[in-house]
């Protein structure tokens, strides 16, 4: 038998599909010489410190910096009390290793997503068993039928991505050093009050430092005045067009009274057309999506989206078999996907008006293993949703459409410059007038894009025209734009670099790794710099909050903030990845930056950056009902609902985390315990079970015969 270890139980299915075993069992399915089983992502996480010495349970100057000896690996904590270890993620750990140590077991795949995380996630599973087994890679772009059948013909040993292993363990190591010690460090110096930490992080600090900076600039922006003079000119025909006054410097100027002195001058004169242009010209679709760039597009087009929002609807119908891995930074296809393409492409074009227009080319722009980095760009596969959410839909028209945009025709249009001097007068400059107008509409088509026409009148050269008004107009030069996410993605991706998409320089840069973060984690950061409050959302806009300037302003390790430290290190760990750099070296840099770091605050001023105030309201003194007990009065307190004479012994208590509700996904409420102190017993509705059900019950909450504490029962009613 082969052991198949998928990401996700969705992954798990479309391999069983795949495999035609239709056997489920509790956590695999098993058939046809396969066995098939899953994980929820991270099973496994890194100890807390805690977890290696228990002074580290309580946050202390004197114990940082703090640098294991060793990593260790523990079942990842329940979400929802970290004291506890996930009982789902423990449970599966258990299958997954009692089906490894299978004796009719000889081989072991892992199919997780073939990135850093996936690579991760897999090998923690698999040698936390210590099993002398041969461990294999399938490795797909896509999870169709076709995919895994011949991904399983073609497995990698598992030890050959052992690059990839020590890139995905560089930086989780390297973000849990950061975050631990300067997280903590820095909270202890410039926060005052507790329930809150200040979060530092790696790649979250660069991020709020792009946001800060493009707020600063707005808020240091100066406007400044300037003018224009446009002419109107009448031609033989008698048809009008307009002209802008244009000298070397450009056609912006600071002094009105130049143009109004080129006004006067030039009343009741002729003018002549000295020079007219008329070009051709192509318009190239935008390249494939990436990641980065599909995000940008969707949030920019449409209200209320975020990035993180477009990963997970992208991760959605890539684990549907809908579309290609999202998770990459490429915007081109790898060459050997040529005939693949091809089949993709006739599906998609099979019900659509312009499909005569459509025509499959193998072209540099789409097919180009120079512009592809670990996975190629996200396109669509060869089966068609029937039935979609409407977030699914957005998302999936967007690469359908990017997709199909490749091979229909290149659009054209035809541009015309024509060059206005007025005659009898001495300038130093002229007038420029443009015109564009449509030719062919082809990839446009697709998005209905809108071309603006402009249209100049039939003129020639050397012919006269008549200058019939002229207008100096004001203007007001405008501050930059704030960030939105679109724009964020873009200068995270470029490392701070402006560039235009089709830079290739840039997109070099991009693919071998210098950027901040990688296509998989900048969405999450955006997100985490809402959450942890240093950025707010206005809009589309994203601005930094008082707290987050203040951060930047306070912390004194300016290299947390630069974009450049950051991406060389990103750009280390892509090294890692390609096998070009070894884990060591960039793990003894961290551990240096690490120390230093903590110790270069905790040298500095004292300085409160942040105040937390308790937003707990105060339990009120309302006598809930008589307990069961010692007859004593029942009343909420800070951590549950108790007896009043707990001092002289009384155990009765219902605590507000209380496991078996927590596990039943309820919590403790005023309501619940009135019932349950006047009737024994309360029914309760919108209970969860361990498959995930609503169901309703009687709860009671009885004293265990031997002993003094309380244990709750369930009865359904009769």
């Amino acid at each position: 038998m082969k052991l198949i270890l998928a990401e996700k139980p969705s992954v798990a299915k479309n391999i069983a599909d795949a495999l035609r075993i239709k056997a489920k069992k509790d956590g695999y399915f098993e058939g046809n010489e396969y066995i098939i089983t899953w994980a929820f992502g991270h099973l496994l996480q890194l100890y807390d410190a805690k977890d290696y010495d228990s002074k580290m349970a309580r946050w202390k100057m004197e114990n940082f910096p703090f640098i294991p000896s060793k990593f260790e690996y523990k079942v990842k904590s329940n979400p929802k009390n970290r004291q506890w270890a996930d009982q789902g993620a423990k449970k599966q750990l258990t299958i997954i290793h009692s089906l490894m140590k299978r004796s009719d077991v000889t081989e072991i795949i892992s199919a997780c997503d073939y990135d850093r995380e996936g690579q991760l996630i897999g090998d923690s599973i698999i040698y936390r068993a210590k099993l002398n087994k041969p461990v294999y890679r399938l490795l797909l772009n896509e999870w169709t039928k076709d995919e895994v059948l011949r991904g399983l013909e073609s497995l990698k040993s598992n030890e050959e991505l052992r690059p990839l292993q020590d890139a995905g363990v560089s930086r989780q190591w390297a973000d849990w050093l950061i975050g631990i010690n300067l997280t903590s460090v820095a909270t202890l110096k410039y926060q005052k009050g507790k329930g809150k930490a200040l979060n530092i992080g790696r790649v979250l600090l660069p991020t709020l430092r792009i946001i800060y900076d493009r707020d600063k600039e707005i808020e240091n922006f100066i406007p400044e005045d300037y003018f224009k003079l446009v002419t109107t000119f009448k031609t033989k025909n008698n048809e009008l067009y307009e002209g802008t006054y244009v000298e070397e410097s450009g056609d912006k100027f600071k002094q009105k009274v130049t143009l109004q002195n080129i006004k006067e001058e030039m009343e009741h004169k002729v003018a002549i057309v000295t020079d007219k242009k008329v070009e051709k010209k192509k318009e190239f679709p935008p390249f494939l999506f990436n990641l980065s760039n599909l995000q940008g597009y969707v949030t920019s087009k449409y209200k209320g989206w975020t990035s993180d929002k477009v990963l997970k609807v992208a991760q959605s119908l890539y684990e549907k078999k809908f579309i290609t891995y999202p998770r990459t930074s490429s915007t081109a296809l790898e060459e050997s996907l040529v005939g693949k393409t091809a089949r993709v492409l006739k599906t998609l074009a099979e019900d659509l008006p312009y499909k005569d227009e459509i025509k499959f080319m193998k072209t540099k722009r789409v097919f180009n293993n120079a512009k592809v980095e670990s996975h190629s760009a996200v396109i669509p596969t060869y089966m068609k949703p029937k039935r979609l959410t409407a977030d699914e839909q957005i998302v999936y028209t967007a690469i359908k459409n990017r997709f199909i945009m490749q091979f229909m025709p290149v659009a054209e249009y035809e541009e015309t410059r024509l060059i206005t001097k007025i005659q009898d007068v001495e300038l130093k400059g002229f007038f420029e007038s443009k015109g564009k107008v449509q030719l062919e509409e082809g990839w446009k088509k697709v998005e209905n894009v809108n071309s603006k026409d402009k249209l100049l009148p039939l003129v020639e050269r050397e012919e006269i025209v008549e200058v019939t008004e002229s207008e100096v107009t004001d203007h007001v030069t405008k501050p930059p734009k704030p960030h939105t996410e679109k724009t964020l993605l873009r200068v995270m991706e470029t490392c701070g670099k402006n560039v235009e998409e089709d830079n290739e320089e840039m997109l070099g840069s991009i693919l071998t790794g210098f950027s901040i973060g990688t296509p998989a984690t900048r969405a999450e950061t955006i997100k985490k710099l809402k959450d942890v409050g240093y950025i707010s959302s206005q809009g589309k806009n994203l601005v930094s909050t008082p707290l987050g300037r203040r951060l930047v302003e306070t912390l004194p390790v300016k290299s947390l903030f630069d974009l450049e430290f950051t991406g060389r290190l990103e750009k280390t760990l892509s090294d890692i990845q390609k096998g070009a750099v070894p884990k060591k070296s960039f793990l003894e840099t961290i551990y240096k930056f690490t120390m230093e770091s903590v110790e270069i605050i905790k040298s500095d001023e004292e300085v409160t950056i942040h105040e937390v105030t308790s937003t707990k309201s105060k339990p009120s003194n309302e006598i809930l009902g008589t307990c069961p007990n010692c007859g004593g009065n029942i009343m909420e307190g800070w951590k549950g609902f108790g007896c009043s004479n707990w001092k002289e012994g009384c155990k009765y208590v219902i605590w507000k985390n209380d496991k078996y509700l927590a596990a039943l996904r309820k919590k403790p409420t005023k309501t619940l315990v009135k019932n349950i102190l006047t009737n024994n017993k309360a029914y309760v509705k919108g209970l969860t079970s361990k498959q995930g059900k609503k169901f309703n019950a009687y709860l009671s909450y009885e004293k265990n015969p031997n002993q003094d504490y309380y244990s709750w029962k369930m009865e359904f009613e009769k």
